[in-house]
């Protein structure tokens, strides 16, 4: 048995390791992709100089997504406001969860589609959302209804959305560096770079290949992230409703479940508790869960059990 004290801790020790190697990752290939451009164009390089530029470009793109991530998702999902009277238990679970969590009452939204899923958004948990399909509402009980909000309200108070908001930054920020730098080498006419010698050549070598890969290297470790905070939802759900049965039953009864939701897509599918759109591919193996956004069920229900 594991105790949820030491895997909630584990889970957060893990998840800032993989945080750490992608903001290196990110500072090494920024560094030689600018380094690249100095030694195209012919210039004295500190390594930094696109840097500032593509972040603010980057910054301002999803500043806006970050603030209003809300609005978009719901409007995109087509939720409507849930009401006490007629969604009671969706309602006090929510309302008793909040006071044990010590944050404000999310508002409450549901998606009339007989798929099973949640999702929770809002850029604080002053402006939190919690999202509930009413396929889910239905057909789980208290206890696994617990469980489930009880992993969305962990998002929330870990704000995993202003995580993923940076995340997606500082990939959009390497993204655009490396574009940069392949527009230049394919349409401009470098100056004269006789005089770097082969250090130069080297580094140029390898600027242009951090420019091929390091969007999908980034994008791949943005998926590990996204991975290691839902094993961290599922630990803290435990530890705040004290009940592992509930949220084991739950995704259980996800698991089983084969229909996809309808107004779930590609850019929205992270935030759910399991994947909308049904294309888990774990039989393929490790390779194919590099591209997933979200842990096999049947790795996250077998740590659930270790915690009974």
């Amino acid at each position: 048995m594991v105790n949820v004290y030491e895997a909630v801790d584990a889970n957060k020790r893990r998840s800032w390791v993989v945080i750490a190697f992608f903001i290196g990752f990110i500072l090494v290939a920024t560094w030689l992709i600018t380094k690249a451009f100095a030694y195209y164009y012919g210039y004295s390089s500190t390594g930094f100089e696109f840097t500032g530029v593509a972040l603010v470009i980057s910054g301002i793109m999803s500043f806006v997504s970050y603030y209003y991530s809300d609005r978009v998702v719901l409007t995109i999902s087509g939720a409507v406001p849930a009401d006490r009277r007629t969604d009671f238990t969706f309602y006090t679970v929510v309302e008793n969860l909040s006071l044990a969590a010590g944050i404000p009452m999310p508002k409450l939204y549901k998606i009339n589609d007989t798929a099973m899923n949640a999702f929770a958004t809002g850029r604080d948990p002053q402006h939190a959302v919690i999202c509930a399909t009413t396929g889910l509402l239905s057909r789980l009980d208290r206890t696994e209804l617990e469980g489930v909000i009880g992993h969305e309200i962990s998002h929330i108070t870990s704000y995993d959305t202003r995580l993923m908001s940076i995340v997606t930054v500082l990939v959009g920020l390497l993204t655009l560096l490396g574009d940069w730098l392949l527009r230049s080498t394919w349409f401009g006419r470098g100056r004269s770079r006789d005089e770097e010698g082969n250090a130069g050549a080297v580094m140029f070598a390898l600027g242009i290949v951090f420019a091929l890969l390091s969007p999908i290297i980034a994008q791949l470790i943005q998926l590990a992230i996204s991975r290691r905070r839902e094993l961290l939802a599922d630990a803290s759900s435990v530890k705040l409703t004290r009940q592992p049965e509930g949220l084991i039953n739950a995704l259980k009864k996800l698991e089983s479940d084969t229909e996809p939701l309808e107004a779930a897509n590609k850019a929205t599918a992270h935030l759910y508790i399991v994947n909308p759109l049904k294309n888990r591919s774990d039989a393929i193996g490790w390779f194919a869960n590099l591209f997933n956004t979200h842990p096999p069920l049947a790795q996250r229900i077998k740590l659930l059990e270790q915690m009974t």
